[in-house]
């Protein structure tokens, strides 16, 4: 159930909890649909846990996000990558004098933030193993067509990837944060995003990721707009769909899904 926030006692001052805000309180919601409105009081519980729901910790979040391929360079691509970082404890203690790991820390880190920072290359690696199935790709560049894809097989079960896929579907056809890539001329699957930038969080980064076409995925994208205005959220959401749009009037064959 998320009602906007979460409290955390403090146990040094009990009349002073800590609270842990989602962007609006989303009711009853499960895995799909808090994929789809972006619930961040969710995932705090997922990732961190709350009262009796015991949450996934900061070492099974760090393994899960490594085996899609974060932190580090994606093989073969060293021309485009960057590893980025996961945060965990050894990374607080080097870059916050040696402070020590905290709940709100896991609670950050489950829906992306505090250190958290990722490739688009990363992500849309990622986004394609969740399209795919389980397959995570190693990006290359070739000059033939029809060159057999590499890749690695993720020991994760077919249903969890499906259960995504259909949250990531709610996104853009249930009101969620990526309706405006509900088009009549292919079907798509997103996910949003919103990184702030600056001490004061006067910018931020636009993120859309997603695939298509729905039933039978080809493609996986991942776009993103830089240090925009805070208020404009939907700049990466807005610039796929023109996108999706030009491809629907130019180059339609690539919105066909797969045989």
């Amino acid at each position: 159930m998320s009602t906007g926030s979460l409290s955390v006692p403090n146990p040094f001052d009990p009349k002073k909890p800590t609270i842990f805000n989602d962007w609006k309180a989303h009711g009853a919601v499960d895995m799909r649909r808090a994929l789809a409105v972006s619930s961040d009081v969710y995932f705090y519980e997922i990732g961190g846990g709350f009262e009796d729901q015991k949450g996934l910790g900061i070492a099974t979040i760090e393994k899960y996000m490594r085996m899609f391929g974060f932190g580090s360079v994606p093989p073969g691509s060293d021309m485009f990558g960057e590893a980025g970082v996961i945060p965990n404890p050894e990374w607080k203690k080097a870059n916050f004098n040696g402070d020590g790991w905290r709940l709100g820390n896991t609670y950050h880190t489950a829906i992306g933030q505090y250190g958290f920072q990722v490739t688009p290359l990363q992500v849309v690696r990622a986004i394609a193993a969740v399209a795919n199935g389980g397959k995570l790709l190693e990006p290359r560049l070739v000059e033939e067509k029809d060159v057999p894809p590499a890749y690695s097989v993720l020991p994760i079960q077919t249903s969890s990837f499906q259960i995504v896929r259909e949250g990531m579907r709610d996104a853009v056809t249930e009101g969620g944060t990526a309706a405006g890539l509900f088009i009549p001329q292919v079907a798509v699957s997103a996910k949003t995003g919103t990184a702030e930038l600056g001490t004061r969080k006067q910018f931020v980064n636009s993120w859309v990721v997603g695939f298509f076409p729905y039933e039978k995925p080809r493609y996986a994208f991942a776009v993103i707009m830089e240090r925009g205005p805070h208020d404009n959220t939907v700049g990466g959401l807005y610039v796929m769909r023109e996108l999706l749009e030009w491809m629907s009037v130019y180059t339609p064959e690539y919105l066909r899904p797969s045989l």
